[in-house]
């Protein structure tokens, strides 16, 4: 059993150690600790580039066991030497493929529904006895839309994961989310088993994903505009919202009468879907993609900001359409505010900054008011 006097020799000695790491990197002016070392604290000024002096410190901390976190207020740094290392990240991607398996099936099932036919019925009869050959013509009808849906979702996904992992950040596979009913999935997502280590990566991962949707979905969605009909305006069939984006799309691929709708192929719905997800994920609260964007271009003033879009949707839900609220609940609980990265003072850089705007502009020329 240790006494007082052995752990407060053991603290020193880790101190001593952390101190000599931050050598040549860092000017101390004050050291503060935490109960038995969990966290050591170092005052004053970084003595180069922040950036740099993290890839540093994170090499020396490691062999301590500890991971740097670098904090700024006003003209005083901070070095957070924060215990523990991050480790080999094990997943089952069996679960991953049983999820998507499951996702491909409900919405084969919705694919069909929107396509004209009806797959319960089918499997109702092939329960009875009918022929397990008749399910194939029924899931094949669904495939336009399950193939397009899937597709875009996939690749969103898989843009977080890929930037991800070029930064370092440990990330698993995409989880799809299987449901009977509505388009037969709310969607993926990826889960972050590690820090981001500075704005830069945040902002990157953040993008990836909403972009590389993007690219896929605007060509799917001419797609499937081409293969849409023209029909006479029927005012008992609902309309789906339309984003700047798309009226320009359906003015220059399917032009229409004021009299006149568009029939939408199951290509172009699951391609519609898909734009409206990534507008929804562009919005710059907590922890949303735009989440992202926005604290690694604002900082701490990205919180205010979240606020004002989360009153906005509250609005909206209950003035506009009802489905915002549901959004506004998801962002409530998944939290409104943005954790930082582990070097938050690392600038995020001009070009980037740049591309913040065009990805708020692609944000306004994706969202409606009222998609349903």
């Amino acid at each position: 059993m240790f006494t007082y006097e052995a752990r407060y020799q053991q603290q020193l000695d880790i101190i001593g150690r952390l101190r000599q790491a931050v050598d040549g990197l860092f000017t101390v002016s004050d050291v503060r600790t935490a109960d038995r070392g969990e966290a050591v604290v170092f005052v004053g000024r970084l003595a180069g580039e922040a950036e740099g002096v993290y890839a540093a410190l994170r090499e020396r901390f490691k062999s301590l066991g500890y991971t740097p976190v670098l904090r700024r207020e006003g003209a005083t740094d901070y070095v957070v030497a924060q215990r523990g290392v991050v480790g080999a990240l094990r997943t089952n991607p069996l679960i991953n493929l049983g999820l998507l398996l499951a996702t491909i099936v409900t919405t084969l099932l919705v694919g069909a529904q929107i396509a004209g036919v009806n797959p319960y019925a089918v499997l109702k009869a092939v329960w009875n006895g009918a022929s397990v050959a008749r399910l194939g013509p029924a899931l094949a009808a669904g495939a336009p839309f399950a193939g397009t849906l899937l597709f875009i979702l996939g690749v969103h996904e898989m843009g977080h994961y890929v930037a991800a992992r070029l930064h370092g950040v440990q990330v698993t596979l995409p989880y799809f989310i299987p449901v009977p009913f509505g388009l037969g999935t709310f969607g993926a997502f990826i889960q972050m088993r590690s820090p981001v280590e500075n704005r830069k990566a945040l902002f990157d991962v953040g993008l990836a994903g909403p972009l590389a949707g993007f690219v896929v979905a605007l060509p799917l969605m001419i797609v499937g505009l081409l293969g849409s009909d023209v029909a006479a305006r029927n005012p008992e069939v609902g309309v789906m919202g339309s984003s700047l984006l798309l009226k320009a799309l359906m003015a220059v691929f399917v032009p229409h009468a004021a009299g006149q709708m568009i029939a939408l192929s199951p290509v172009a719905i699951a391609a519609w879907f898909g734009l409206l997800l990534t507008a929804f994920n562009l919005l710059p609260l907590g922890q949303l993609d735009g989440g992202h964007i926005t604290y690694a271009v604002l900082g701490k003033y990205a919180r205010p900001v979240g606020l004002a879009v989360f009153a906005v949707m509250v609005v909206l839900g209950l003035t506009v359409w009802s489905g915002w609220l549901t959004y506004a609940l998801f962002a409530l609980i998944t939290g409104l505010s943005h954790a930082q990265p582990l070097n938050d003072i690392t600038p995020l850089g001009w070009g980037r900054r740049l591309l913040g705007l065009a990805t708020l502009a692609l944000f306004f020329l994706l969202i409606t008011p009222r998609p349903l």
